[in-house]
Order: C-alpha cells, then sequence, then structure tokens
C-alpha cells in the first residue's frame, strides 16, 4: 500500500507565503503525475495544479503566477509553493499521485489565510 502525506499547511496573513510538501512511503510504485487539489468548506474538492514527468505543469486560473509545483519523480516527493495568498484559498489542500489507473491521496492540510 502506498501512503501519501502532506506537510507544511498552517496559518498565513494575506499576501504571504506557504511551502506545501507531500512524500511517498509504502510500497514502491512510479507516478507518472502528481497534483495538488484543495477544497474549500461546502465547496467541492478542485483542481489546483499539475506536474506530469516530462515537465509539463499546469495551473488552474485561480492560482496562475502565484503558486508553483515541483518535485522528485524518482523520490516520489512534490512540493506547493504558495505565494501571494489570498482569504480565498482558505482549504483543505490534497496531494496526488497517479502511475497509470492507480492512484493514491494524501490525508490533506488545512491552510487559512487571514485578511
Amino acid at each position: 500500500q502506498v501512503q501519501l502525506v502532506e506537510s507544511g499547511g498552517g496559518l498565513a496573513q494575506a499576501g504571504g507565503s506557504l511551502r506545501l510538501s507531500c512524500a511517498a512511503s509504502g510500497r514502491t510504485f512510479s507516478a507518472n503525475t502528481m497534483r495538488w487539489y484543495r477544497q474549500a468548506p461546502g465547496k467541492e474538492r478542485e483542481f489546483v495544479t499539475s506536474l506530469w514527468i516530462g515537465g509539463s505543469t499546469y495551473y488552474a486560473d485561480s492560482v496562475k503566477g502565484r503558486f508553483t509545483i515541483s518535485g522528485d519523480f524518482a523520490k516520489n516527493t512534490m512540493y506547493l509553493q504558495m505565494n501571494s495568498l489570498k482569504p480565498e484559498d482558505t482549504a483543505i489542500y490534497y496531494c496526488y499521485a497517479a502511475q497509470g489507473l492507480k492512484d493514491y491521496w494524501g490525508q490533506g492540510t488545512q491552510v487559512t489565510v487571514s485578511s
């Protein structure tokens, strides 16, 4: 079994920064994509950003220019650098990794941005 564990969440002021980390443990697997999702209170989980093994990255319009995804596919670790945070970025952030049809989710880490 594969476990993804996020860390780095917490409280930040608007305009501030946070860096989330996600590390995989357990059975060895080779992801071909790593992503971050988030779920705000009362809302559905939404896509934030993805990183593909070839190097391509994609961002939701709401975070473009402020958030940066990075990762190491050999170590199955990923990061999310969040700058210029806004109160609307408040959510539980989940990391996600997939290898073909097999996918895995982290348990989530809370990010709260105060105005």
